[in-house]
């Protein structure tokens, strides 16, 4: 059993101010309330509903993001948090630019990137992008060998189904060689890969059967891969209720129970304004997880 969490924050991005400031005073905000990391997550373009009749999706056009990596670069001077794309959508990106920017931010933050990736569900960015909506699945699993190689070797050759290289390499490398990937994903294919190339995996699902079976396909494609699945690490979502401190606890022990190893808590959808309203409810939260210097909790 895993004896402590390491607790970070969802940048709620959607309902926050978009300028310079407002990110600066939440950032730095979450790390005086002592969390250990900051998490984000990418779409680069919405659909336009007036266009795409019948969206369902559950962002679009409107809905504000930030781009993680020149997020974390603009963050990396000004915290000492942890850093972590939960996810960003790596099969609409050119792999070797991804592997670049990657890099930087994992050097200017002193080497504190996870690097989290995903397939993703949106068609009309794909096409935004240049990229093949159906093939996103093998794209992904290249992407990882290719990433890795590329923060870790000076120069390679890679003849892949969708990337080519002769002779290339990125530097700066990497402080951490290589970066740490962790996937996302909610299907048999995407756990077959986790337990296959992943260094964690962020959940799509609650505490429930579904976990379980997630759990142990994941543990079955690492045997099979002749990897070691407890050295997979697992970061949750965890909505904060603010009805209850008492259900924010038993609910991150339970994740503890589980395996998780990080926790990320989320404050959208709350009804909050502004920064400092977000900033009070994680006020809360903070408190009654005892979070030591470290941002852990041992849920005392």
């Amino acid at each position: 059993m895993i004896a402590r969490v390491k607790v970070g924050v969802v940048f709620p991005q959607s309902e926050l101010p978009t300028d310079a400031a407002s990110v600066r005073e939440f950032a730095m905000g979450v790390e005086r309330l002592g969390f250990h990391h900051f998490l984000a997550y990418d779409h680069v373009v919405g659909a336009d509903p007036s266009v795409h009749v019948g969206w369902r999706g559950p962002y679009d056009v409107d809905t504000t993001f930030h781009e993680p990596l020149i997020l974390f670069g603009f963050l990396a001077g000004i915290t000492s948090m942890e850093f972590a794309t939960a996810i960003i959508i790596s099969p609409q990106r050119q792999t070797v630019l991804l592997a670049k920017q990657a890099a930087e931010v994992d050097i200017l933050s002193g080497g504190r990137l996870r690097l989290g990736i995903g397939v993703g569900w949106n068609q009309v960015e794909y096409e935004a992008l240049g990229q093949t909506f159906e093939s996103r699945g093998v794209r992904q699993e290249e992407q990882v060998d290719l990433l890795r190689r590329l923060w870790t070797e000076r120069a390679i050759s890679f003849d892949g189904r969708f990337d080519h290289l002769t002779g290339a390499g990125i530097s700066p490398l990497p402080l951490q060689r290589p970066v740490p990937i962790w996937l996302g994903g909610r299907s048999p294919a995407a756990y077959d890969r986790i337990g296959r190339l992943a260094d964690g995996w962020f959940p799509l699902i609650d505490l429930s059967p579904e976990l379980v079976t997630a759990q142990r396909l994941i543990v079955d494609s690492a045997e099979r891969a002749g990897r070691d699945a407890a050295l997979i690490g697992m970061e949750p979502q965890v909505r904060i209720d603010r009805e209850s401190n008492r259900t924010l606890v038993e609910t991150i022990g339970s994740w503890r129970e589980a395996g998780a190893s990080y926790v990320a808590l989320n404050s959208m959808k709350l009804g909050l304004k502004g920064v400092s309203a977000h900033l009070e409810v994680l006020s809360e939260a903070a408190e009654t997880l005892h979070l030591d210097q470290q941002g852990e909790t041992d849920l005392l």
